[in-house]
């Protein structure tokens, strides 16, 4: 990657508990002892980085702060450097939402990604995992992430928007450019936001004439709670959001999941010998290496966990930190398969819980049943770097295995 792909630097962190920061090399490279030591010096923390932000690092600190929305909004979803003016296009119904708004776009998203909905996705979703296997089954190695991982929820939602899956390219470089470089570079995030919205408003332009069966489409027939069309600007962000949160947070667990079995043999052998215990092993890799940080503003002075709270900052709401909680999760830092009592967080808590997480749930139980089915021998490429993302999705970018025989 070169370095204009990558984001600015920040000063480097000396004092954690003071002076924290989501985009510092160590966090992204390894959080959990980062959040150790967060946790043990308070329920909640906060820097003066980002104009100043709150992190809550238990579990009961996350949900307090998930389930108000009278002091904490969901306008701004990302801790970022600036903090310019909300405008509609730079709006996401329904995860930019606030009550009463929140409710209604929510509910507008819910029926595409039913239980039911996703059995008839799986097919589609099971043949792109193969398809993109075929491709490298027979190399001795492979960049897993690059070829595997991020094509895998890349292709889906672009099945299930009705885009065409070679545009997958565009998607990733746009998520890169919101997610990574836009925390640092306002630029870069409102390049990606307005090609978005150019590449969408062509195809909603496409449907007023010639409707498909898609998403799309789906949207521009819904109906507001007054019974009136949405506005395009609705549809639009509407349509960036799914594409964004369908994307980076599933392939990011995908790969994390195949990084965890690729250096625990024992986990892999298992899961290959009883393929009945991977939705449960899904659910314990989710509460594990949960992908999402999600971001809320404080707009009225409050108390979390007895700590003091203060408006005008901002709060990186970290699911992942709330996952690893050893109050909430005897063994909190210990990836147990077939954990049975696991009520974690991945998908987030309160009003905002992830519209999509069904879809995830099979992506990423597809995505390790066909790998495993086809490659069950692989391991860590010691010659190679693992990589992982900067900032609200946090997953491995560079993957590189040694497949079977080389191994």
């Amino acid at each position: 990657m070169s370095d204009a792909s990558l984001p600015a630097a920040h000063p480097p962190v000396t004092d954690w508990v003071h002076d924290f920061d989501h985009t510092d090399p160590q966090w992204t490279e390894d959080p959990f002892p980062i959040w150790d030591q967060l946790r043990a010096a308070s329920p909640v923390v906060h820097t003066k980085r980002f104009l100043g932000c709150y992190l809550p690092t238990t579990y009961e600190a996350v949900r307090e702060i998930a389930n108000d929305t009278t002091h904490f909004s969901s306008r701004r979803i990302i801790v970022r450097d600036v903090r310019p003016e909300i405008t509609s296009k730079n709006a996401a119904p329904p995860i930019t939402s606030d009550p009463p708004v929140h409710k209604p776009a929510k509910q507008l998203l819910l029926p595409p990604f039913t239980p039911d909905a996703m059995k008839k996705l799986e097919p589609r979703v099971r043949a792109i995992c193969n398809e993109l296997i075929d491709d490298f089954i027979a190399e001795k190695s492979v960049d897993a992430a690059a070829s595997y991982t991020k094509h895998i929820p890349v292709r889906a939602i672009a099945h299930m928007l009705g885009i065409p899956e070679s545009d997958s390219d565009l998607f990733i470089n746009w998520i890169h450019m919101i997610l990574e470089l836009g925390i640092k570079d306002e630029t870069k995030l409102l390049q990606a936001v307005e090609e978005m919205s150019a590449y969408f408003g062509g195809h909603i332009e496409a449907r007023k004439t010639k409707p498909t069966d898609d998403l799309i489409s789906y949207l521009m027939d819904a109906r507001d709670k007054d019974g009136n069309p949405l506005e395009d600007s609705h549809v639009v962000g509407s349509l960036r959001l799914l594409l964004i949160a369908g994307i980076d947070t599933t392939w990011s667990a995908i790969g994390s999941s195949l990084w965890h079995l690729a250096k625990t043999p024992a986990d892999r052998e298992r899961l290959i010998a009883e393929p009945g215990l991977i939705p449960i092993a899904v659910e314990e890799l989710l509460r594990a290496y949960s992908p999402v940080t999600m971001a809320r503003e404080v707009v009225q002075d409050t108390t979390i966990s007895g700590c003091p709270v203060k408006a005008g900052n901002m709060v990186l709401l970290s699911f992942p930190a709330a996952n690893r909680d050893p109050k909430m999760f005897p063994d909190a830092d210990k990836v147990v398969i077939d954990r049975r009592e696991n009520r974690h967080a991945a998908f987030g808590l309160g009003i905002h819980r992830c519209v999509g997480s069904n879809l995830a749930r099979m992506e990423m139980q597809v995505a390790l049943e066909e790998w495993l089915r086809r490659i069950p021998d692989f391991a860590l490429d010691p010659a190679g770097t693992v990589t992982w993302s900067q900032g609200t999705v946090r997953g491995p970018r560079q993957l590189p295995f040694l497949l079977g025989k080389a191994m």
